[in-house]
């Protein structure tokens, strides 16, 4: 896997700027901006002082209120790293949708198991502002899926939204929606069209 997207994302979610990270890692603030634009990769030694920008969220140790609130929701609802989408915390509505337990997903990037309107809407986040603070949340339609697999999804409205951690790090809350709710007028569409039922 490249760096470079990764890079950005973090850089953008932790609002470092480019000089921030090229003195981090020793190097001028062009090379930073070549490493984002895939150009150059990080040499070893470069990757590990970078370490503390690349750092994914590990657990909410520090952050125990908002894990109770995910994990007594009784909307189908996810705690997600926002750099790594590593799952974090799910509450119990959430865990009826999966063939398998939360714990056994926890600290598991869970992006590999997304649906095509999922990556769509994962690469407009860069156009709508999402790492640069212009929204709070945003909500796309998803058709669901049923198929054989650890992650089964309900069709409705899903709504994202960025939180960050006690120490700075950023998350993202996953929000079905119930039948029949239709999402806030403030959340930013990441769908075209009008929902479509299967």
């Amino acid at each position: 896997m490249k760096i470079g997207p990764l890079l950005r994302r973090a850089r953008a979610l932790r609002r470092w700027k480019q000089q921030a990270v090229a003195d981090l890692a020793g190097v001028a603030q062009t090379t930073v901006s070549r490493w984002e634009a895939g150009a150059i990769e990080p040499s070893a030694e470069q990757l590990r002082r970078l370490g503390p920008i690349l750092t994914p969220v590990a657990d909410l140790a520090r952050d125990s209120g908002l894990k109770r609130l995910v994990v007594s929701s009784p909307l189908p609802v996810h705690l997600v790293c926002d750099l790594t989408h590593r799952l974090l915390a799910a509450s119990p509505a959430r865990e009826v949708e999966w063939t398998v337990s939360a714990s056994e997903l926890h600290g598991e990037p869970l992006f590999r198991f997304a649906t095509d309107e999922i990556r769509e809407a994962e690469s407009r986040l860069d156009d709508i502002g999402w790492f640069a603070d212009a929204t709070t949340g945003a909500v796309l339609w998803i058709r669901g899926r049923e198929r054989p697999g650890p992650i089964r999804m309900m069709t409705g409205y899903c709504v994202w939204e960025r939180l960050t951690l006690n120490d700075g790090s950023p998350v993202r809350l996953v929000t079905t929606l119930p039948d029949g709710v239709v999402p806030e007028a403030g959340l930013t569409r990441l769908f075209d069209g009008e929902p479509q039922h299967p």
